[in-house]
């Protein structure tokens, strides 16, 4: 029996003698990070530059938008600017047709004072009789 104490003793002082020098190896793993494999760089650089093809994809989009709804509003401002100009036609037309002293005449100058012409007056009253 005394050579199992003998040899359990042993194991137990070459286990505590092993056990502190992996604590000390896995703390200094811990502490060191190795540097990026060349391949990770890689993938960071060209993740890198698919962000910047798509925010370059997304900016020339909203330029195209902007450019878009610029249009559209300068095509609506035309598009104004025509039927103003269609019922000023109009509104002339109907000044030289329209009897002065009949109850529309009366009516219409009666109308007009508030404005500053006639042609204005007539270019409002045929808007809102469309």
């Amino acid at each position: 029996m005394d050579s199992i104490d003998q040899l359990l003793a042993q194991l137990q002082t070459e286990y505590k003698e092993v056990q502190p020098e992996q604590q000390s190896k896995s703390t200094t793993a811990k502490s060191f990070t190795p540097p990026l494999p060349k391949s990770a760089s890689l993938i960071d650089n060209l993740l890198a530059e698919v962000q910047a093809d798509f925010a370059q994809k997304d900016a020339a989009i909203e330029l195209k938008r902007q450019q878009e709804l610029e249009q559209e509003l300068i095509q609506q401002e035309q598009l104004k600017a025509k039927k103003l100009e269609a019922l000023k036609v109009q509104a002339k037309e109907w000044l030289a047709k329209v009897d002065p002293l009949s109850s529309e005449g009366l009516w219409f100058e009666r109308f007009a004072e508030s404005y500053s012409s006639k042609l204005n007056a007539a270019i409002e009253y045929l808007r809102n009789n469309e």
